[in-house]
């Protein structure tokens, strides 16, 4: 494993953990980039296996779990030292994941065999594969855990699983493409980006579970091609008063008003921005941007862009450590 500050790594180890950690996934560069979210400097680079794309981290921070796409394997890092403890199985092609409160399982999207995989990630064992629609790739969780959902690109679908049998229950057709999925923290309500479609679909939740499409949200910039506007990650604040959405090559991420659901503003970031995620306490909310190999650093409160750092080649994910 290849590190490229280890004196700085060494150093910050022996007075204690970093405060806060930015792990950014590097798709064509199978490497993690760590960034330090006080400083915003980086601290690291090292390996992650091919073709690294969904990341996320165990529910206490210390576990880092990596897709290695070319290598079939979810992939498992200490996040102190940066050494991969073990893999763990992921079924063929794994893109994105989400976790389990609790810690276990992994629920993961294979896209090439149009299968959610269950790992157990304490016996590293699968406990299911569930078939869902042609090329699955978005993965959320319902607050009370009760039910997965997977986006499936081809199918156009967004398929809930129950948690407690791993039977799709219901299956809701959004625009083309669907890439992710993101439930507000109280669970009433969904949204799924279709980079194709151009739209985030407004999916209600009723109390047990079954959901129902509310409306589409579209996205209009001047001076931007509409094909440009391609949504992909999706975050929401806590209390719901926001949603932003990254738009792919327009290079912005839109904020949506969450009592209207309409879109207040555009935020100009990286290249292709593509995945996000907030710091603890919604300060920030980092952004992928992969043709530019660099993240943008939002200031929530100010909804503006007050950084860039390079990073590695053609950043996917990212993954911030909890407080």
């Amino acid at each position: 494993m290849k590190h490229l500050m280890l004196s700085a790594t060494l150093c910050m180890a022996a007075t204690g953990a970093f405060a806060g950690k930015a792990f950014v996934s590097n798709e064509r560069g199978n490497t993690i980039t760590v960034v330090d979210t006080e400083t915003w400097e980086v601290l690291d680079e090292f390996a992650g296996g091919n073709r690294p794309r969904g990341i996320t981290l165990s529910p206490d921070g210390s576990l880092l779990y990596v897709c290695a796409s070319d290598d079939d394997t979810v992939r498992v890092f200490d996040t102190e030292t940066y050494e991969e403890l073990y893999t763990l199985p992921s079924g063929p092609d794994p893109e994105l994941f989400v976790i389990h409160p609790s810690g276990s399982p992994l629920y993961i999207a294979n896209e090439d065999d149009n299968l959610v995989t269950v790992t157990d990630t304490a016996d590293h064992t699968i406990l299911a594969e569930v078939p869902v629609g042609v090329e699955p790739e978005g993965m959320a969780i319902s607050p009370d855990s009760n039910w997965v959902v997977n986006t499936s690109e081809t199918t156009n679908m967004a398929h809930f699983i129950d948690t407690s049998d791993y039977e799709i229950k219901h299956n809701i057709l959004v625009d083309q493409r669907p890439r992710y999925a993101e439930y507000l923290d109280d669970g009433t309500r969904l949204f799924v980006s279709s980079e194709i479609g151009g739209t985030v679909s407004v999916i209600d939740v009723a109390e047990d579970g079954t959901p129902t499409l509310r409306q589409k949200i579209g996205f209009e910039v001047p001076g931007v091609l509409p094909e440009w506007l391609q949504p992909v990650g999706v975050k929401a604040k806590s209390d719901g008063s926001r949603i932003f959405v990254a738009l792919g090559p327009a290079n912005r991420v839109a904020v949506i008003d969450g009592a209207s659901l309409e879109v207040v503003d555009y935020i100009m970031v990286g290249q292709r921005v593509w995945q996000m995620a907030f710091t603890p306490g919604e300060e920030y909310l980092v952004t992928t941007n992969g043709n530019s190999n660099d993240i943008t650093v939002i200031d929530v409160a100010a909804e503006k862009a007050i950084k860039s750092i390079q990073v590695g080649q053609q950043p996917w994910g990212v993954a911030i450590t909890p407080d």
